[in-house]
């Protein structure tokens, strides 16, 4: 069983799917590891550090050679996998909804995609998904852009020249990217609050210290879709909301949104009136920009100002913290095969639940029913 793990042709993309940890696993349970030379650079992993753990190093070429299973954080294109085996599975991150070309590319050339972002959120798999592990940095990581871009402190500071307000954040969406977007304002001394459509979440932003910011006079409305996965909500609700929100969001320094929804373009949380009402320097860093954005205005990869607020348009939040964010991929993988992998066969079997979960192709055909429609 010969495992590829290809260097990122995505541009700016920094993360390695497989580190010398987790190269050193999968010898141990009897797979072949090849690393593309110069795959974990932006990573701060050397060539060297994969060959001492047991990896072959090469180019491309050698790399893919006989390969059963393709790793990358994002999906390689398909034209560049020349060389793996017929029916390889590749095991990344790829945007079945985002690129659906790529999707049907990799069936007509025989391969079987394997989306990660598609993992059930269930109990036994919770160690293999990679939308957590990346959304917990990348909350956190939204959270020190917001203050370096604001061009006040965070904390409460009393000096001998006066006092100095803590900043007022606002959190969007409480998933996992959110509740860390919190955890980290709280730390660096804001005073935050945090909204979202799940009624369940309001528990939670209440034991990270934060106020919950909540629609009241809508009943039977919990936006709560399969997997724990947040559901766009009816019209009345959504306005409802946008009331609260715009008498909210006008004394609010730092507002951090992270509304998304699987399969669809991104909700619009915040509309170019809101953000007029804010006062000139607050920040916005919307981490849903690069699916369409939660935020009227918010240009993926870019910051702009809009009525003096700066948005944050935020592009891969995860691989700013390359070292971490491809230590936690990589870990994900691993967990993901070794709790399949059967030792007579050398090689991981899925079962029904999760592999008809995340399989996108096979045998030539997109299989995946979300994707079938």
């Amino acid at each position: 069983m010969k495992i590829a793990v290809l260097k990122e042709g995505a541009p700016g993309e920094t993360r390695v799917s497989a580190t010398p940890e987790t190269v050193k696993k999968f010898i141990a349970l009897g797979a072949e590891m090849a690393v593309e030379s110069g795959a974990g650079e932006h990573a701060s992993i050397a060539d060297a550090d994969y060959s001492n753990a047991g990896a072959k190093v090469g180019d491309r070429a050698a790399t893919l050679a006989g390969a059963d299973i393709v790793f990358g954080v994002q999906g390689p294109d398909p034209e560049s996998l020349g060389g793996a085996k017929a029916g390889a599975w590749i095991v990344a991150s790829l945007n079945p909804f985002g690129d659906r070309p790529r999707v049907d590319a990799y069936a007509a050339k025989g391969y079987e995609a394997l989306a990660m972002e598609f993992m059930p959120r269930i109990t036994r798999a919770q160690s293999m998904d990679i939308l957590s592990s990346q959304s917990n940095l990348a909350g956190y990581k939204s959270v020190l852009i917001a203050a370096n871009e604001y061009g006040r402190a965070f904390p409460m500071m009393m000096t001998a020249a006066g006092t100095v307000s803590a900043a007022k954040a606002f959190v969007m969406g409480v998933g996992v990217a959110g509740l860390q977007a919190i955890a980290t304002a709280r730390r660096m001394g804001a005073q935050v609050s945090a909204t979202d459509v799940r009624s369940a979440t309001k528990e939670q932003i209440q034991s990270l210290g934060a106020k919950p910011i909540f629609v009241e006079n809508v009943k039977g409305i919990e936006g709560e879709g399969s997997g724990g996965y947040a559901t766009e909500m009816s019209e009345e609700y959504q306005k409802a909301q946008a009331e609260l929100v715009s008498s909210h969001i006008a004394k609010q320094d730092i507002v951090i949104t992270t509304a998304l929804i699987p399969g669809r373009p991104a909700p619009r949380l915040i509309s170019d009136a809101q953000i007029a009402t804010m006062r000139p320097g607050s920040v916005i860093v919307d981490l849903a920009a690069e699916s369409g954005g939660n935020v009227e205005g918010a240009v993926s990869g870019e910051t702009v100002v809009r009525h003096g607020v700066k948005i944050v348009g935020a592009k891969n939040m995860a691989g700013t913290l390359a070292a971490d964010s491809s230590a936690l991929f990589s870990r994900n993988l691993f967990n993901f095969l070794s709790a399949f992998w059967d030792k007579e066969k050398n090689a991981p079997v899925l079962d029904e639940e999760v592999g008809d979960a995340i399989r996108l192709t096979k045998s030539g055909a997109v299989v995946n029913a979300r994707l079938l429609g």
